[in-house]
């Protein structure tokens, strides 16, 4: 590598606070997606090998700088910032069903789940982790929604792609097939 960015890397990334696509980040640093991708990539080992407090985050195309896990406890002291109540069965449910079926209107995930999620849905928007989507091109323009980068880094995944598969049910003639 040439020259080294992690400077302005970090500055970027710092000011933005949220994660910011490959693309844009290239723009700022007028340098192509890909030698972007490349400092990022060595910026990231670096920030792992120093012993630093930040360790940098790649979200589904996007790079954002975080605290490394063994400091949040001093992070949170410092801000007096106390950690969300976990999620209810019925959020991480509608949280799922959202997941997996982007984007999705509340009647779509009521039919899923058989209850009404109204509350849960707002739950999920107030906290972040969905987030409207648009709005559906049927009578009474139903919202859409779809998770966020705010999701991904909560359940520690990268990208949607990375979601385990969900469990096929068996088939009737499965069982029938060993008796």
């Amino acid at each position: 590598m040439e020259q080294s960015y992690f400077g302005a890397i970090e500055a970027v990334l710092f000011a933005c606070g949220e994660p910011l696509e490959l693309e844009r980040l290239a723009a700022a640093l007028s340098i192509e997606p890909a030698a972007a991708r490349q400092q990022l990539d060595a910026y990231g080992k670096a920030l792992a090998d120093s012993g630093r407090g930040l360790r940098l985050l790649m979200l589904d195309g996007a790079a954002q700088l975080c605290v490394k896990e063994e400091y949040e406890p001093q992070v949170m002291a410092a801000a007096a910032v106390k950690k969300n109540a976990p999620l209810s069965a019925a959020a991480l449910e509608t949280l799922a069903v959202v997941a997996y079926n982007q984007p999705a209107t509340k009647a779509f995930i009521e039919r899923v789940r058989g209850v009404e999620c109204g509350a849960v849905v707002n739950s999920l928007v107030e906290k972040g982790l969905v987030e409207e989507a648009g709005r559906l091109q049927a009578p009474g323009r139903p919202i859409l929604y779809k998770t966020t980068a705010a999701f991904l880094r909560c359940f520690g995944l990268d990208s949607l792609a990375a979601l385990p598969p969900v469990p096929q049910p068996e088939s009737p003639a499965a069982d029938t097939a060993g008796s």
